[in-house]
Order: structure tokens, then sequence, then C-alpha cells
């Protein structure tokens, strides 16, 4: 992009602002979980692996438009016009599931395929701007924009919870919680008005630098670390050509395996354990809502900014490590904590906190290993492994659910979690492709 009077001018906090508030819309998708009781209740009465199967597919739908249209797109385009697109189609899904009443196919197409992939055009908008316009905190400023998607579950989650039983308990009993009363479909509507708006408004403010910009100050790092900080340009095939592009792309799948599933069926597997521990079905609806709503939703969005800051004085190969090791300890012990309510709510604020992180860790890591130039094209691929993580954790989860076999699904994650926190161990920057060096 040449410098235009536009960007000459442009406050580079704007974009991150601008970046927030659409990040606050698509991080609606991890709400899913208030919306399960009701969808697995008449009128609905879906089985728990069919509420995951929509939630799966519209991770799957965002990854992969994200990977094959939403990269290229905005590197073409630009990152304004793709983010509105992303949410119009976004706004789009859910509406028609709001219109399909009891239809599983009509949900599965609005909030699982459309939605998934509005999502998927909207979120690499953000992130492909700002690290061209933040070379210098790359790990805070991608983890501080993305912070919105983990916030924004707080929000709809909570706003859910308000529409479908009311902001006050009355009673200790189920019967007693008066609310307004919404069904599912009249949420989705309302939220679907709601996305395309507010994304619309965000994606004003999303354009790149001109070209060559840095920050008054600020030179790239020199000498031996040069080639993991983001200065050498990896094309996509180069980069898949990489040992540290199939690293990444298994960490990130092993720890959205792990937090997916628990944003899929944290309420379904949480009541259920909450009342064989003798909890009343509407305390532990209660308590699972705030497990979710609070707990895992605040600090989710809290880790997107903490570790992408941790990241930028630790490094991001040692706050992987951490990260995939902490999850991977927390993941084995969360099916033994979950039947009591302060270890259900520490376990999803550990979770939370550590499945956030990938969303800053990644994109930056992918910048420092494979350059700032094309992280809006090549980190759309290591993020399908997230579309991967979701099909598999939510869908796992839900199977086991049905089954009453939870540990199948809690314990292999923990295991494989820690198995990524060696691989992370391992790696190491990749040397530079073969046509930088010759320019060089």
């Amino acid at each position: 992009m040449t410098e235009t009077p536009e960007t000459k001018t442009f406050n580079r906090w704007w974009v991150v602002l601008g970046g927030i508030v659409i990040q606050l819309c698509l991080g609606a998708i991890y709400a899913w979980s208030a919306f399960t009781d009701e969808l697995t209740s008449a009128p609905y009465d879906f089985s728990k692996t069919h509420t995951q199967v929509i939630f799966a597919l519209g991770l799957l739908s965002f990854a992969v438009v994200m990977a094959l249209f939403a990269g290229r797109w905005q590197k073409k385009s630009g990152p304004r016009i793709v983010a509105l697109t992303g949410g119009i189609v976004l706004g789009l899904g859910y509406v028609i599931a709001g219109l399909s009443g009891a239809s599983f196919w009509g949900i599965l197409l609005g909030v699982g395929l459309l939605g998934g992939a509005g999502i998927g055009l909207a979120y690499v908008c953000p992130i492909a701007a700002l690290v061209k316009w933040f070379p210098d905190m790359k790990g805070f400023i991608t983890g501080l924009a993305v912070a919105g998607f983990g916030f924004g579950a707080l929000i709809w989650i909570k706003l859910t919870e308000g529409f479908i039983f009311g902001p006050i308990r009355l009673t200790g009993d189920w019967e007693g919680l008066y609310g307004m009363g919404w069904d599912v479909n009249r949420i989705f509507m309302l939220y679907g008005i709601l996305f395309a708006v507010l994304v619309s408004l965000g994606s004003k403010a999303m354009i790149n630098p001109p070209d060559g910009y840095k920050p008054d100050g600020w030179e790239p790092p020199t000498g031996p670390s040069t080639g993991s900080s983001g200065d050498v340009d990896f094309d996509e095939k180069q980069m898949m050509r990489t040992p540290q592009f199939w690293g990444l792309f298994f960490i990130f799948f092993v720890g959205a395996t792990a937090g997916l599933m628990i944003i899929g069926i944290i309420r379904l597997f949480g009541n259920e354990a909450l009342m064989e521990s003798g909890l009343s079905h509407s305390d532990a609806i209660i308590a699972t809502g705030t497990a979710m709503g609070l707990f895992y939703a605040l600090f989710n969005g809290l880790g997107r900014i903490l570790w992408g800051k941790i990241s930028d004085r630790l490094g991001r190969k040692y706050s992987i490590v951490l990260m995939s090791a902490l999850q991977g300890v927390i993941m084995l012990m969360f099916l033994f904590i979950g039947g009591n309510v302060i270890g259900l709510f520490i376990g999803a604020t550990v979770i939370g906190f550590n499945f956030g992180g990938n969303f800053a860790l990644f994109p930056a890591a992918t910048a420092d290993y494979f350059g700032n130039k094309n992280v809006g094209t090549n980190y759309p691929w290591v993020f399908l492994s997230y579309g991967v993580g979701g099909v598999v954790g939510p869908i796992l989860g839900g199977a086991t659910g049905d089954m009453g076999a939870w540990g199948w699904a809690f314990i292999p994650a923990g295991i494989a979690c820690l198995v990524a926190a060696v691989v992370a161990l391992k790696m190491s920057p990749p040397h530079a492709p073969k046509s930088v060096k010759e320019i060089g």
C-alpha cells in the first residue's frame, strides 16, 4: 500500500479500536454454550452431539474461509471491504437461524455455515493490519485486539441469559427464574442485526499503513535473532515446507481442541457433575452459567492480552511451552474438580486464560517465523488448525457426554497438551527461504 493522505495522518490506535469492536461481535460464537440447554429442550430437542455439530461447523467454516479466501482477499483489496463483507454475512446467518424455528438444519446453516464464514472473513483483517501498524509490539497489540473476541463471549453470554431467564433470581427454584422469556430464534434475529451494524462500523478503521512504515523512533532488531523477528518473509508455499509451520499447526490444533471442547460442553458437563454432587438443577444452571459467562469468558479475554505481553518479554517459544503445559495439567484435573463449584470456577478460569493465549501467541509467532509482510495470508493457514480442533474437540465432548463418559474427552486432551509443550520446546526459527538468501 502506498502512502495516502488518509494513512499519512492516521492514528494507528484507531485500528486497534476498530479491531476490538469487530472482535467483540465475532466472539459471539463462544457464547454458544448459553444456548445449549434451550436447544436440548422442547421444542428443539437436539441431542448434545447435535448442539456441538452446529458449534463445530461454525468453527470449521470460520477457519476454512479465513484460510482460503479472507487472507488473500484482504491482501489484494485491503482489510476494510473484507471486514465489512464478513459482518454482513455473519449478520445474515444469524437472521436465517432466527427464521428457522426448531429446524436443526436451518440453525446449522445460519449459525454454523454462514455465521462461521462471516467470522472467518472479518477475523484476520484487524490482525493483518495491526501487525503492520505495530511491528514494535506485535504480541501485545494482537493480544489486545483479539481480546475483544474473548470479552465478546462474556457480553453475549450475559445478554443471552438475560433474554432467556432475566437478570433477577427471585427464588431457589428453577421455576422462580423469571426473565424476559425470549426464545432462541428471537435472540438470533436481534444478534444478526447488531452484528451487521457493529462490524460495519468497526470496518471503517481497517486500513493498512504506507509501504515501509515504521513507528517513530523504532528500528527493526538486527543480529542473530532477526530470523525470528519478522524481517524475513516467506510466502505460503515456502512456509508450509518448513517443520516450524507443522509444529505451530499441531500445537495450535491441540490447544484449540481442549479450549473449544470446554466452551462447547461446559454447561452440559457442569450441570451433570454438580447435580451428581448434590446441587439442585437451578443452582447447577447458575453455577455453570457463572463458570462460562464470567470466569471462562473474562479470563479468555485477559489471557489474550497478558500472554501477548508475557511473550514480548519471555519470547514466543517459551510462552507457548508454558501455556501448553499449564493447559495439559488443568485438563487432566478438570474431570475430577468439575463436580465442585469452586473447582469448576478454577478450571474454567485457567482453561479460558490459556486458551485465550493461543490467539495472541500464534499470530505473533507466525509473523516472527515467517515475516510481518505476509502474516495476513500466512496466519490463516496456521489458523486452519483451529478449525480442525473445533471439529474434534466439541464433537468428542458431545459424543462422550451422550455416552456418559466425559473422561474420554478430557484426559486425552490433557495428554495432548503436554505433548504439544514438548514439541514447542524443540522448535527454533526457520532458515530464510532460498529466494531471500539470494537477494541478500
